[in-house]
C-alpha cells in the first residue's frame, strides 16, 4: 500500500548521484542500477538493468519537462526502491517534448507489487507537475541537497492533500 511507502523510505542517500557520470542512455540507467544494487534494495543489478532497459525500449520513459521517470519490476528487486541522478550536462532521453533531459528517477519494484509500483510512479509525477518544486530538485547542487529538497517536496504535497 502507498500509505506504507515515502520518497524517505523509498530513496537511500546513497542512490542519490550527482552527477552522473554517464553520458548516454543506457550508461546512466546502468549507473542508477549500481546504485540500488549497492543499497541492498536489489539483489541481482543484471536482472533489474535488464529489465528496466527492456521498458526503456518499449518506450522513452522521458516525460518532458527535462525529466525521465525510467522504471522497471523483477524478481530480483527485494523491495520498492527509488534511484535519483542528474546527468552532469543535460542529455538526449528521447523524450516526447524532445528535450534534454535534466533529472533521472528510476523506479525498481518487485513483480508482485504492481499497484504500489503504480502509485509510486504517479506519487513522483504529481511532485514534478510544479515548476518551481521540479527547478528547485533540478538545480539542488548535490545529493544531499536533492534528496532534502525531494523530501521536502513530498512533505509540501502531502500537507496540501493532493
Amino acid at each position: 500500500m502507498l500509505a506504507s511507502l515515502s520518497i524517505r523510505e523509498l530513496l537511500d542517500p546513497r542512490a542519490v548521484l550527482v552527477p552522473l557520470k554517464a553520458v548516454d542512455r543506457q550508461g546512466v540507467l546502468d549507473e542508477l542500477c549500481d546504485a540500488l544494487g549497492g543499497t541492498g534494495a536489489v539483489s541481482d543489478v543484471v536482472q533489474i538493468k535488464k529489465a528496466v532497459w527492456e521498458r526503456e525500449q518499449q518506450r522513452s520513459t522521458g516525460i518532458g519537462e527535462g525529466l525521465a521517470f525510467p522504471h522497471g519490476k523483477c524478481g530480483s528487486v527485494v523491495r520498492p526502491a527509488i534511484a535519483v541522478g542528474r546527468p552532469s550536462v543535460p542529455m538526449d532521453f528521447g523524450a516526447i517534448d524532445r528535450r534534454p533531459i535534466r533529472l533521472i528517477v528510476l523506479l525498481a519494484s518487485p513483480p508482485d507489487r504492481i499497484s504500489d509500483h503504480i502509485q509510486v510512479l504517479h506519487l513522483i509525477s504529481r511532485i514534478f507537475s510544479d515548476a518551481a518544486t521540479r527547478e528547485r530538485i533540478c538545480l539542488a547542487p548535490d545529493p544531499v541537497t536533492l534528496r532534502t529538497e525531494l523530501l521536502a517536496a513530498e512533505s509540501a504535497f502531502a500537507a496540501r492533500g493532493a
